[in-house]
């Protein structure tokens, strides 16, 4: 076996991950390389966030029907503030550390439609004594694609299914996404978990807008006690948000990127081991501003 950048086979690769990863806040990309900063500041509710994430993907070439061996890992840290007064100790809330590990096969299952599995263990947890057995989360998906990047109009379909446990909702959710480019300067996404509208100009610079689901889902690894005695093991926000992103391309393949935007309708909550919830802690909008650099292989 020997490592291959097989652009068509490795770009299918990859676009399936980011529509798959879009469920988290903490996604993957088509990239294989990536350095990135979010800052969500504070709102009403007094809450801010800040991550900081680095990921490297790298392809196996495993035969010469061009099946690929995908692995890959992200390191995503995760700060939290808190202004407001809330009903317990957040001093063991302050940061959390999420460690992706990816592992994947693709394969062309026929001549018109490609199929593509991932299992990603996660460990997601403020850390505090170690890795235990409660900070580890496995994530699965598979799905089936057509695409058509020759086309006089290039089209995307996927189709599928994705268990995530980090979202916070522990069943099988649908994958789908529709990428259509109607036009030498515009194309658009329809789907689920993203869906975007963008508009190309030239080579080098690009504004899209977009509207996608983000979410995490972390384990505590000390009970958090409420002031009404309730405990709470497991944190966890699930929101949609709108942007608009910019993004220049130095080269072909590297590029940097900004985004901004708010999330529209969010909930951050405490859960209990059973993933009941405990405390509402946040639920009023927050803006949102992404950036860094990525080294892609499109």
């Amino acid at each position: 076996m020997k490592t291959s950048v097989n652009h068509i086979a490795i770009r299918k690769w990859f676009t399936f991950v980011v529509i798959l990863c879009s469920y988290s806040l903490f996604a993957q990309s088509t990239d294989v390389f990536r350095l990135e900063y979010l800052n969500v500041p504070e709102n009403d509710t007094g809450i801010k966030t800040q991550r900081y994430k680095a990921l490297i993907n790298v392809p196996i070439k495993l035969n010469e029907k061009k099946d690929y061996l995908i692995t890959g890992l992200e390191y995503n840290r995760f700060d939290m503030g808190y202004s407001a007064d809330l009903p317990y100790d957040k001093k063991e809330m302050i940061r959390f550390h999420i460690f992706d590990f990816n592992l994947g096969f693709l394969t062309k299952w026929n001549e018109n439609w490609n199929f593509v599995t991932i299992l990603t263990p996660r460990v997601a947890s403020n850390l505090l004594d170690g890795v235990i057995g409660d900070d580890f989360f496995m994530n699965a998906s598979a799905a089936f694609w057509k695409e058509k990047p020759k086309a006089d109009k290039p089209y995307r379909i996927v189709l599928g299914l994705t268990y995530n446990s980090t979202t916070g909702i522990p069943v099988p959710l649908p994958l789908i996404h529709y990428y259509r480019r109607f036009d030498p300067n515009w194309s658009f996404v329809i789907g689920v978990p993203k869906s975007n509208l963008k508009y190309h100009m030239g080579n080098k610079h690009s504004l899209e807008l977009a509207l996608f689901l983000d979410g995490y889902f972390m384990n505590l690894q000390n009970d958090v006690v409420l002031d009404n005695g309730m405990v709470a093991s497991r944190i966890s926000l699930n929101s949609l948000v709108g942007t608009l992103g910019y993004q220049y391309n130095v080269t072909n393949n590297i590029a940097f990127f900004a985004i901004a935007g708010s999330t529209l309708v969010q909930e951050g909550k405490l859960r209990n081991s059973d993933r009941g919830e405990v405390y509402l802690f946040n639920n009023e909008a927050n803006f949102y501003i992404r950036t860094g650099i990525k080294i892609g292989i499109f």
